[in-house]
């Protein structure tokens, strides 16, 4: 490749909406060019679904987004079929749980594997490793500098993939870099979740970035002991998240207690709409209504006598021994020497917690913030403040992000398609 090579497309960003954008681009007839800035492209996708890569959900709801209407603008009536018709010309075949939609082989590798042979059929340059360091309008729509490694990475090879990207990324530290002219018609940003130096070299209005999809850091309403005694323990539960009496969203799922507070995908999903001082109500028997769980519990005093807070072995059989103990707790704080059932039931269906924030933020699944949605026209994805040079933003890099469930890999596959159908 020369010094001045020209690409119609030039895509930054190696990921999931980088990649479905070059290939849409290329199947175009456009020449594309991909510049990652980590030592391979999708690697992150490896991670997706515990290593299963969760690809998109059966049922796209919009709502499931930080801005509906901006997203729904962009995705169009039928986003979910449009989603099988992609995978399926990358010979992807699917399978799904509760909605949620896999490879069939539930093998991140495959799904990785899938988009770098359309790739290499595509004839879509590589440059890995590197980063723009400069663009600039020119005649042909955008010059670029770029800086990336003077020579080919050489790693030691290893058995396991993981401990070869370790080598690789160690080696990309140390190679000699050099710097290299390129030139494209348009650009298209993808660089994933902290899009910061590609928005500046840009000039594009950024919102402030936080990572989301973490658990939430929480107290028990009233005993400070209550998450060391329930460490480690998972209960299926219902968590409503109320603020100023309120209710403002319900999720069904496991719920993880840590130290901390808790953890688990049904509180990722909170943790993108909490606030300091709200607070979340643990059901832990969402599939009984409260009269159904008040005559089991009346039913259970008939064949065990009386119940007292004094003695959670009352609790045996119902919940796990270091709940019983914590609600028992709960019980005598809330209704100080009463033994009715009826105040029991209300502990169960509303076991209180104050948020505080969010928590082990450092491996949150996404990043809130990125390049501001009003800058950005719809459905195309093109960037308003630049009318001659073409410049397209989609994935992670703009401020988009969902619930846990395929929303945001399924963000990203939609919108780099369609920021490479508007060019």
């Amino acid at each position: 490749m020369n010094a001045s090579a020209l690409y119609d497309v030039l895509v930054i960003g190696g990921g999931a909406s980088g990649l479905a954008a070059a290939i849409t681009a290329a199947r175009a007839g456009k020449s594309v060019c991909i510049v990652e800035r980590d030592v391979a492209c999708g690697l992150k996708l490896l991670a997706t679904g515990n290593g299963r890569c969760n690809l998109s959900n059966e049922s796209i709801d919009p709502q499931r987004y930080n801005h509906p209407a901006f997203v729904e603008s962009v995705m169009g009536p039928q986003p979910e079929q449009e989603l099988m018709g992609f995978f399926s010309s990358l010979g992807i075949m699917t399978t799904s749980e509760e909605g949620r939609l896999y490879p069939r082989s539930l093998r991140a590798e495959s799904v990785r594997d899938a988009l770098l042979n359309a790739c290499d059929r595509l004839g879509i340059t590589l440059i890995c490793g590197a980063n723009v360091a400069s663009a600039r309008k020119a005649s042909e729509g955008w010059a670029l500098q770029i800086d990336r490694p003077a020579r080919a990475l050489k790693a030691k090879k290893h058995d396991d993939r993981k401990s070869e990207l370790r080598s690789l990324r160690k080696a990309l530290a140390d190679v000699p870099r050099k710097n290299e002219a390129l030139q494209a018609h348009a650009v298209i940003i993808a660089t994933g979740g902290n899009p910061t130096g590609i928005a500046d070299t840009f000039r594009l209005p950024l919102t402030s970035l936080r990572p989301i999809l973490c658990p939430v850091s929480a107290t028990v309403f009233g005993d400070r002991a209550a998450l060391k005694t329930l460490d480690g323990l998972r209960v299926r539960a219902r968590l409503t998240l109320a603020r100023n009496h309120n209710e403002l969203w319900h999720e069904d799922g496991e719920v993880l207690f840590r130290t901390f507070g808790i953890s688990g995908v049904a509180v990722f999903n909170l943790s993108r709409r909490i606030q300091h001082g709200d607070t979340i109500l643990l059901d832990v028997f969402p599939d009984l209504s409260k009269d159904e769980l008040l005559n089991m519990l009346n039913r259970r005093v008939e064949l065990l006598g009386g119940f007292s807070p004094r003695d959670p072995r009352w609790l045996d059989g119902m919940l796990a021994p270091q709940l019983s103990r914590v609600v028992c707790t709960a019980f005598e704080q809330c209704h100080p020497g009463s033994n009715d059932v009826i105040h029991l039931v209300s502990i169960l269906k509303h076991f209180k917690l104050l948020v505080k924030g969010t928590a082990e933020e450092r491996s949150a699944q996404v990043t809130r913030g990125g390049v501001s949605v009003e800058s950005i026209s719809t459905p195309s994805l093109r960037a308003r403040s630049v009318v001659d040079a073409p410049l397209y933003v989609c994935g992670e890099a703009l401020d988009i992000d969902a619930d846990c469930g395929g929303f945001n890999l399924a963000w990203a596959w939609i919108s780099g398609i369609r920021a490479a159908s508007s060019l």
